[in-house]
C-alpha cells in the first residue's frame, strides 16, 4: 500500500518555535522554528518512509469561514516578530528537498490537507497527517489517521478509529458535533457557553449527534437546557467553522506529491548558513562540507617516541594536544601526547614525555599552539615545566568571538568553520553508566581524535585571529585569557587545605538545629508529614492550617520561597520553615559534599571555567567555592574549615564597590564621581541626593534603600524587583527608581545610550572590548527585550569588573612567581582574591597586593580594595 504524508506547516512552525529555545546564529538570525520544524519533519519522514509528501501552510488574512464568522480567529496574538522572519527560510529549505508546499488565500492548510487525505483513502492509499491541531481527528478512516505532536519536538500521539473509540467512544464525525457544541477558544470559535469537553461527550453519547440533541431540545430540563435552546444558531455555526472542507480544487494530483531527490548542494548550504550542525550530519558524507570549498584531508598520524618528536619539533612552531580523562591533581596521567607541524602528520606518543624533554621542548621563541590551554598548563605546571609562548587555543578564542555559545569542543569547532564531521569524545566514549574509559576504545580512534584536533587547532587560527582583530579582541584574548590559563591551572593545581574536622563540627551542630525544627515544625503544625514534599506541606499550610493561598501549581500548592516570605507574619512556623529550608540546602550542598572532595593532600581542588560565563566571569564547580553562602551567619562558618597551613596565613583582597566604580566612570555622572573622589558612602551620598537631605540626616533605612537601586541600577532593576527587595509597593519603588534617574542624569544617560547602541550595532562591549551580542533588544515581544535591556545594561559593567579582577590576577601572579615568593594565589571569588602566605611576609604581600589590585586599570576614579588576613578563610575575611 503507498503511503502518504501530510504535514500541517502551519501548526508544526509554530509548535517548533513555542518548543525550543530561541536559536539564533551568531549573525542574530533567529532559526529555531526552523530548526524544529525540519527535524520533525525528517524524523519523521525517516521513520513512516512516504511514497507522496506534502506541506500545508495557512496564508495570512482572512478565509471563507470569516464569511460565516467575523470574529473568526479574532483572539489570536499577533505572529511574534521572532517566528515571523522565519517562514522564507523553511519554505526555501523545502524548495530545495522539492517537497511540495501548498496555501491558499481562501483555505485553510486543514482544508487543504483534508482534500489531499481525501483523494488518497478513496485510492485506497495509507494517509498519516502530522499536525498539532485536534480539529484533524475528524479526518481519521480506515486508511487515514492522525499523529498529534506532543512535547518539545520529538513525541507524537497517534489517533486511529480504534483510539478515538478507546479516548472519547465517538465517531470521527461526532468530533465535529463535539467542535460545535464546546466551541474552541484558540479560533474564538464560540460554541455553547458553558459546555465544556466533559459535558459535550456526555451529551452526544446520550443522543448520537447534534441533530440527534435538537431533536430533543424540549426534553433538556434546567440551565443547561435552556442554554442548548438559546444557542442553537451558534452551535450549529460553531460545527460549520470547525468542519475541515474536503473539496478544495487543487489542480494537482498525488503523483505531483511523489518523494524527489534532494538537492543536497543548497541544502548544505543552507544548513551551514543558519548553523544545523545536526542536520548537516544527516545529509549524504560528500555534502557535509560546503560547496566549492577544498576539503582538507585529514594527513594521518605516525606513532613515534619521545626522542624522535623531540628531534622534529624542537625549535619549531608546533600544535599539541595532551588527550588526559581528568586532572592530575584527581590522579589522572596524560593518554597520549599529539603534536603537529604544518603540512606533516600528526606525531602521537602513547608515552609520556620525561621532564628533561618537556622542558628543552616547551622552552624556546617557537609559538606553542593547544586546545584546553588551561588543562595543559595544569599538566606542565605539576611537571615544574616552565613552558614559553603558548600563545593560541581555539576554545578561548571562540568564547570571545561567541560568548553566548555553549558548546566550544573541536567537534563544533569542526562543524562551524568547516562544516565537517568530526566524532566528539561522548561519541566515542557514551555517557552515564555505559560511558567506557579511554582504556575500553580502539586505541586508533583516540590516536584519530587527538590528530583532527591538532589539525583544527593548525586550521582555525586564521580565521579565529580575524575574527578577534575585527572586532578589536586581539588585545583581550592575548593580554588576557591566555595568560590567565596559567593562573588558573596553578590555583586548581594548588587547591585550598580544608580541615574535615571543623567541617565535621559545623555539619553535626546545624544537623542538631536541622532536628529541633523539624521537631518544632511537626508539632506547631499538629500532625506528622513529610517536610520535604511540598505537596503535604501545602495540604499542612493551605488546608489544616487555612493560610491564604498565595500561588497554586499544576500539582497543588506552591510552597516556594517566594510564597512563604509572603506569608511571613502568620505563625513562627513559617519562619522555622524558611529556616530549616536554609539548613539542610547548607547541609546537603556543602557540608557533607566538601567533605567527599577533600584530596589525599588534605586539600580540595576546585575546577576554574573561563568559558561559562557570557559576561565574561570565571565560574567554579567540583565544588564550586564562589557560591559558598556569606549572607547567614551559617554559611560563612562553612568558610572556618577552609584554614592555613601551619606556619602560614590567607590573606583576602576584596575590591570595594567596583562595580559602581565602574558605573561611575563608564556613566560619568557627576555626583557619583564626586563622592568617589571624596571617599564617601556612596549609598549615603546616593539617599542624600534622592531625599534632598544631608548625608548626616540619612537613616539606615534611606542608606539601605540607596544601596538597594544603587547595585539594583548594575543589574538593570525593575520597579517590581525593587518592590520585591524592599518589600515596598510597586509605585513607591517606581517613584524611587525615577527620582533617582533624575538625580543622577549621568546614569539615566548611559542606561539610554547603551540600550539604543546595543540594539544598532547588535551588541554591547566593556571597557576593554569584550562583546557580547544582545539579538533581544529587537524582539517584538516585551519580556524578550527587557530581558535583551538588562543584559545591554549589566554587560559592560559587570563584564568590565570580570576583566579587571582578570588583569588583577595576572599582575598577581606574575609578581610572586618573579620574586619567588612561597605565597599563593588559591581562590578568586568574583571580586575578591584569597592568598595562601607564610606568616612572616603577610604585611609585606597584603601592601603588594593592594598596589598590585588598584593598579589593574586606570578609571576616572581610583579602584580600592580592601584586604585583611586570618588562619582560616573566615578570620581573613
Amino acid at each position: 500500500m503507498k503511503k502518504v504524508l501530510l504535514i500541517d506547516g502551519s501548526s508544526l512552525f509554530f509548535r517548533a518555535f513555542y518548543a525550543l529555545p530561541l536559536l539564533t546564529t551568531k549573525n542574530g538570525l533567529y532559526t529555531n522554528a526552523v530548526y524544529g520544524f525540519i527535524s520533525m519533519m525528517e524524523n519523521f519522514k525517516e521513520s513512516y518512509q512516504p511514497d507522496y509528501l506534502a506541506v500545508c501552510f495557512d496564508q495570512k488574512g482572512k478565509t471563507f469561514r470569516h464569511k460565516e464568522y467575523e470574529d473568526y480567529k479574532g483572539t489570536r496574538q499577533k505572529t511574534p516578530s521572532e517566528l515571523d522572519q522565519q517562514w522564507p527560510m523553511v519554505r526555501e529549505i523545502l524548495d530545495h528537498m522539492h517537497i511540495v508546499t501548498l496555501d491558499s488565500p481562501i483555505y485553510e492548510a486543514d482544508d487543504i490537507a483534508g482534500t489531499l487525505g481525501k483523494m488518497a483513502s478513496d485510492q485506497d492509499y495509507q494517509v498519516v497527517y502530522l499536525t498539532g491541531d485536534r480539529d484533524y481527528l475528524q479526518l481519521v478512516d480506515e486508511n487515514s489517521s492522525v499523529h498529534l505532536t506532543k512535547r518539545g519536538i520529538s513525541e507524537t500521539e497517534k489517533y486511529d478509529l480504534a483510539r478515538l473509540e478507546e479516548e472519547y467512544q465517538l465517531t470521527p464525525d461526532q468530533m465535529i458535533d463535539l467542535k460545535g457544541l464546546m466551541g474552541d477558544s484558540s479560533d474564538n470559535i464560540p460554541g455553547i457557553p458553558g459546555i465544556g469537553e466533559k459535558t459535550g461527550l456526555k451529551l452526544l453519547h446520550q443522543y448520537g449527534t447534534m441533530d440527534g440533541l435538537y431533536a430533543h431540545e424540549e426534553e433538556l430540563k434546567g440551565k443547561m437546557g435552556e442554554k442548548i435552546r438559546d444557542y442553537k444558531a451558534q452551535a450549529y455555526m460553531s460545527k460549520k467553522l470547525g468542519t475541515i472542507y474536503r473539496q478544495v480544487p487543487l489542480d494537482l494530483s498525488l503523483e505531483d506529491l511523489a518523494i524527489g531527490e534532494y538537492d543536497y548542494d543548497a541544502l548544505r548550504d543552507l544548513y551551514s548558513k543558519y548553523e544545523f550542525s545536526s542536520l548537516l550530519k544527516k545529509l549524504p558524507q560528500d555534502y557535509q562540507g560546503m560547496a566549492g570549498e577544498d576539503q582538507a584531508q585529514d594527513m594521518g598520524y605516525l606513532v613515534l617516541d619521545g626522542a624522535e618528536v623531540l628531534a622534529k619539533c624542537k625549535g619549531k612552531d608546533f600544535a599539541f594536544y595532551i588527550l588526559q580523562e581528568g586532572p592530575v591533581y584527581h590522579g589522572y596521567k596524560p593518554h597520549l601526547f599529539a603534536f603537529k607541524l604544518a603540512e606533516d602528520k600528526t606525531y602521537i606518543l602513547k608515552e609520556a614525555l620525561d621532564q628533561n624533554q618537556l622542558r628543552t621542548l616547551f622552552s624556546g621563541a617557537n609559538k606553542k599552539y593547544t586546545y584546553g590551554l588551561k588543562e595543559a598548563w595544569t599538566y606542565l605546571l605539576d611537571q615544574e615545566v616552565e613552558a614559553e609562548n603558548l600563545v593560541f587555543d581555539p576554545e578561548i578564542a571562540q568564547y570571545l568571538i561567541d560568548p553566548g555559545q555553549n558548546d566550544y569542543s573541536m567537534p563544533r569547532l569542526y562543524q562551524d568553520y568547516f562544516h565537517e564531521q568530526m566524532a566528539s569524545l561522548e561519541d566515542l566514549q557514551g555517557k552515564g553508566k555505559k560511558k567506557k574509559s579511554f582504556q575500553d576504545l580502539d586505541q586508533e580512534d583516540l590516536y584519530q581524535y587527538a590528530s583532527l584536533t591538532c589539525q583544527g587547532i593548525l586550521r582555525l587560527m586564521e580565521p579565529q585571529r580575524k575574527q578577534l582583530e575585527e572586532s578589536n579582541m586581539l588585545g583581550l584574548f592575548q593580554e588576557i585569557e591566555l595568560p590567565l590559563c596559567e593562573v588558573l591551572a596553578s590555583m586548581e593545581l594548588t587547591g585550598v587545605q580544608v580541615d574535615a574536622q571543623v567541617l565535621k563540627e559545623i555539619n553535626e551542630e546545624i544537623s542538631t538545629e536541622i532536628d529541633f525544627l523539624e521537631a518544632s515544625i511537626k508539632k506547631e503544625a499538629g500532625v506528622d508529614f513529610n517536610l520535604n514534599s511540598p505537596k503535604q506541606l501545602g495540604q499542612v499550610l493551605f488546608e489544616k492550617m487555612g493560610m491564604p493561598v498565595i500561588k497554586k501549581t499544576k500539582t497543588g500548592y506552591s510552597t516556594s520561597v517566594e510564597v512563604l516570605e509572603k506569608l511571613k507574619g502568620q505563625g513562627p512556623i513559617i519562619d522555622d520553615i524558611l529556616r530549616y529550608r536554609s539548613l539542610s540546602k547548607l547541609k546537603s550542598t556543602y557540608l557533607e559534599s566538601l567533605a567527599d572532595l577533600i584530596g589525599e593532600d588534605g586539600r580540595i581542588h576546585s575546577t576554574f571555567k573561563q568559558t561559562n560565563t557570557a559576561t565574561g566571569r570565571i565560574s567554579s564547580n567540583d565544588p564550586n567555592l564562589q557560591n559558598i553562602p556569606v549572607r547567614t551567619k551559617e554559611g560563612r562558618l562553612i568558610r572556618k574549615a577552609f584554614v592555613a597551613p601551619e606556619g602560614s596565613c590567607f590573606v583576602d583582597a576584596d575590591y570595594s564597590q567596583i562595580e559602581l566604580r565602574i558605573l561611575a566612570h563608564i556613566s560619568k555622572d557627576d555626583h557619583m564621581l564626586d563622592a568617589f573622589r571624596q571617599g564617601q558612602d556612596i549609598h549615603r551620598r546616593t539617599a542624600a541626593q534622592v531625599f534632598h537631605k544631608d548625608q548626616e540626616e540619612i537613616t539606615d533605612l534611606e542608606r539601605r534603600q540607596a544601596k538597594a537601586v544603587n547595585f539594583g541600577i548594575v543589574y538593570g532593576i525593575s520597579d517590581y524587583g525593587l518592590s520585591r527587595d524592599l518589600n515596598i509597593p510597586r509605585k513607591e519603588a517606581k517613584d524611587y527608581i525615577d527620582r533617582y534617574l533624575d538625580n543622577f542624569s549621568g546614569v539615566q544617560k548611559f542606561m539610554k545610550d547603551i540600550i539604543a547602541l546595543g540594539k544598532k550595532q547588535g551588541y554591547v562591549e566593556t571597557i576593554f572590548h569584550r562583546r557580547r551580542y544582545v539579538p533581544e533588544l529587537s524582539a517584538k515581544n516585551f519580556n524578550i527585550r527587557s530581558f535583551g535591556e538588562r543584559i545591554a545594561l549589566n554587560t559592560p559593567i559587570q563584564g568590565s569588573a570580570a576583566d579587571i579582577i582578570k588583569i588583577a590576577m595576572i599582575k598577581v601572579y606574575r609578581a610572586l612567581k618573579d620574586s619567588k615568593s612561597q605565597a599563593k594565589l588559591i581562590l578568586q571569588i568574583h571580586d575578591e582574591l584569597l592568598l595562601e602566605v607564610k606568616e612572616e611576609d603577610r604585611d609585606k604581600v597584603k601592601k603588594e597586593l593592594v598596589d598590585l589590585m588598584e593598579g589593574a586599570a586606570k578609571l576616572e576614579i581610583p579602584l580600592s580594595v580592601d584586604v585583611s588576613s586570618g588562619k582560616s578563610w573566615y578570620e581573613a575575611k
